[in-house]
């Protein structure tokens, strides 16, 4: 009589809405910086694809829904139909393999600077308050990024319609839905997190307030496409590109419980563990208050290994883990789970170049380390 195989939490089949997924395990958005012009390029095809399971979900990176969106050079984005031509075959190439692929849409806001923004423009924002962090990324060296322009409360609405029309955009590209991009100190957590937001105008001040602008976001997604194919990435704790709240729980409950209104499909938050994005602590946070209330499917992600994200499923902390830096260097992630194999190393300093190959579709899968 055979071993009864253990049962891998992360590798049971679970139902999204209306998608059918195989496992538990997402391919996190990650800002790769290879789309030369702000258009998607072939070899995305080549990168999405070798991450592609049958019933897996994979979410796009970061791309942008205007020309005012872009924070960094070379990030793709969907407002043109250059754009929407360049995605098709990248969406094709995972939909060949049976993957659901949604488009995570994202406008930077102030974490911009004048070289990617028309006429070098200053960037907007909801607040003039300019950020003072400084690095390097990609031989850019925004070592202070200008100071952004205040959006006026009659210029809002047409940032909401980008959103909608770039949602719009990614279903006639061949994607299965959008992520909204709230998290990490963007233009919508510009405008969620009081440390941000200055305003003294109905999208300022009170929480209501605060959270106005990504409400009418997601509102606007959901009534273009269907809110079955709207999720939404949330990081109420992360204090990110000076983007922190004064009460961090209070704000992600407000948004979940919000966002139930609106049937969306899933929200996609970020663990508080993840101060920086990248390093993990030990807080008093957690985010099962929000996994409680909220109604659709609910997504962690933030330094997951894979008994980090097997025992979250079994103690019913989050119905999905979403993979960053572990599946970037890892194209066959869940392979790798199933059998408790040894994974690649991720290379930190070839996350942001644009060379289309390395650090990029240069992974290499198990059976070649095996050969």
């Amino acid at each position: 009589m055979t071993a009864q195989t253990p049962i891998i939490p992360l590798l049971t089949p679970y139902k999204m809405g209306n998608f059918n997924l195989s496992h538990r395990i997402v391919l996190a958005p990650l800002t790769r910086t290879r789309s030369y012009g702000h258009i998607p390029q072939p070899h995305a095809a080549i990168y999405y694809s070798q991450r592609t399971t049958n019933g897996g979900l994979l979410i796009a990176e970061a791309t942008g829904v205007s020309e005012t969106a872009p924070g960094l050079p070379h990030t793709p984005g969907i407002w043109t139909k250059e754009q929407v031509e360049s995605w098709k075959p990248i969406v094709d190439a995972v939909h060949e393999k049976g993957g659901i692929f949604f488009c995570q849409l994202w406008h930077a806001g102030r974490v911009s600077f004048p070289g990617v923004q028309p006429n070098e423009q200053a960037p907007i924002s909801s607040t003039n308050k300019p950020l003072t962090t400084k690095f390097e990324l990609d031989g850019i060296d925004v070592s202070q990024f200008t100071p952004p322009r205040q959006l006026r409360v009659d210029e809002i609405p047409q940032i909401v319609n980008d959103f909608r029309i770039a949602a719009r955009n990614a279903i006639e590209a061949g994607f299965d839905g959008v992520e909204i991009h709230g998290a990490h100190g963007y233009l919508i957590e510009q405008f969620l997190k009081d440390h941000v937001n200055d305003r003294i105008d109905q999208y300022g001040g009170s929480l209501e307030n605060r959270c106005r602008f990504a409400l009418e976001v997601v509102e606007a997604v959901a009534s273009e496409i269907g809110a079955d194919k709207v999720g939404i990435r949330l990081s109420p704790f992360l204090d990110y590109m000076e983007s922190g709240d004064s009460n961090p729980t209070s704000l992600g409950m407000y948004m979940v419980e919000s966002l139930n209104k609106y049937g969306i499909v899933y929200c996609h938050m970020v663990e508080p563990r993840m101060n920086t994005a990248e390093e993990k602590y030990e807080g008093p946070y957690n985010l099962l208050p929000m996994k409680k209330a909220f109604i659709g499917t609910f997504m962690a992600a933030g330094g997951y290994d894979r008994e980090g994200g097997n025992n979250a499923i079994t103690e019913n902390r989050a119905d999905l883990i979403a993979y960053g830096r572990l599946f970037l260097a890892n194209p066959d992630l869940p392979t790798r789970f199933q059998l408790n194999a040894s994974l690649n190393k991720y290379k930190r300093e070839t996350f942001y170049i644009p060379d289309p190959v390395v650090g990029y579709t240069d992974y290499p899968f198990l059976d070649e380390n095996v050969a």
